[in-house]
Parts: C-alpha cells; structure tokens; sequence
C-alpha cells in the first residue's frame, strides 16, 4: 500500500528498507513495530545478507520521535516492538551488516536510529545533532553509544548543548564512513550493499557477535571467550563449509563462492 510508512525493497540478498513518513519521517509507536518486524524478518531470512536503512524524500533522514503523535497520545515509554524504537538498536542476534544512507536531517531518535547501522553513508547536505536537551529530555541510546563513536567531548558537547554537525564535521570525528553528492547516495549505498553480500555471511555474522559482545569486556577476556568455544557464530564458522570454501579458493586461486553454511 501506498501509504505504509515503511517501504520494503528486496534486490537479491539485499534488503532496502524506506522511512516514509510525510512530512519528516518522524517514527511513532506503529511505525516502531513494523519497522521491528521487518528487521525481525531480514535477521531470520537466511536469503537476505545485509540491510540499508534510509529515508524518502531529499530533507529529512529521520528526525526521532513523533512528537505529533505523542501529544495524541503516544506515551514515550509505550510498546516499541520487536528491536525496541526503530527497530533495530535492541534487536537481539542482529549478525548481518546494516548501512544507513542518511540522505537529509538525521536528529535526535533519528541518529540513535543510524547509529544501530554497521556503517553510516550520507549525503552532502546531511546534518546531524541530538537536540532533546532543548525540550528537557534525554537521548538515551545515544547517551550510551555516542561516546563511543567519536571522541568523548564532541559527544558530551553534541548531548549538552544540541548543536549541529554538517556532514564535513561529522565525517571528520568519524561519526559517518563518506559522504557523496544526494543524486549519487543510494548508488553508493547499493554498492557497497552488493559488495557485502558478495562476502562471507557466516564471517560477518562472527564478526558482529565479536564485537558486540566483547565491547564492554577486556581484552584478554574476550580472547578467552573465542579459544573456550564459548562465541556461537565463530563455532558455527569453524565448522561450516564455506571456511573449508576459504581456504581451498585461496589454495586454487579463484573466487570463493560463500554458502552461508
């Protein structure tokens, strides 16, 4: 239907999924659901190896919470659904690359939103902030993620103040991967889309466990964890076929073809 607010593209193992919501992408509750359920569906479709996130139109990415909404009544600590808001910054087992396109105003449950992404890709007139400090609030994910994207005062000034970072600046602290011209942002994204699904899904899913989970876990720890067996997508890698694939594409110097399995 045309006017779903989250458009669905699949495209071999890639899943493009489309914030649309006129006039500014804004996410509330049943929004939340379904975009929960539809990355619920691609973390469990073995055919779909990665995801681009991105909204319609050329002004706004995702500005965060339906504040219309929430003054008809939407509680700010209503059902969210699967993933929690958005999606996808709670959704538990999520072992596949995700890339957001930001292709406009990427704010406040907006960014949270992006920063649930692998890999952030935006548009030249891209700007990003977390103003919920001006409305008395809290950016709660990005309380917790922010800092540990980029270095600790930007973070702290972005959340303390609500100050804007243009695509430059916030390429510069590392917020974002690259920046390309609007016309040419879902060309790029779709690129690097194919090229990750070109790849190893089983690695990618060892990877994300990897990181995720030895995040907040010394270093020597989260080494232990791997050698004791104890990471179930490295165990499923070391037993799949497609490292035994790895590593007899390497001897016969050709192309791997990756199974996921």
């Amino acid at each position: 239907m045309n006017d779903e607010p989250i458009k669905v593209r699949r495209d071999g193992h890639v899943l493009e999924v489309t914030l649309d919501r006129p006039k500014a992408n804004a996410i509330d509750l049943a929004t939340s659901r379904i975009m929960g359920e539809v990355f619920t569906e691609f973390r469990d479709d073995p055919q779909l190896r990665v995801a681009i996130v991105t909204g319609a139109g050329e002004k706004f990415f995702c500005p965060g919470w339906d504040l219309k909404a929430a003054a008809d009544g939407d509680a700010v600590d209503g059902d969210y659904g699967k993933g929690g808001f958005g999606g996808l910054q709670e959704l538990r087992g999520l072992n596949k690359p995700v890339i957001a396109a930001v292709n406009g105003i990427c704010c406040g449950g907006g960014l949270e939103l992006a920063l649930s992404a692998d890999m952030i890709l935006a548009a030249g007139h891209a700007t990003f902030a977390l103003p919920e400090i001006r409305s008395g609030t809290v950016a709660d994910a990005a309380s917790i993620k922010l800092p540990k994207r980029i270095p600790y005062h930007i973070a702290m000034e972005m959340l303390f103040t609500g100050r804007w970072l243009d695509a430059e600046e916030a390429a510069r602290w590392g917020l974002i991967n690259h920046i390309y011209p609007a016309e040419n942002l879902m060309n790029e994204a779709r690129k690097l889309a194919e090229l990750l699904a070109s790849g190893p899904p089983l690695v990618y899913a060892a990877i994300k466990e990897v990181v995720r989970e030895a995040e907040d876990m010394k270093f020597q720890d989260a080494l232990n964890r791997i050698t004791a067996s104890q990471f179930e997508t490295v165990e499923t890698l070391y037993r799949s076929e497609d490292q035994k694939e790895g590593a007899r594409a390497f001897a016969e110097k050709r192309d791997p073809v990756w199974k996921g399995r």
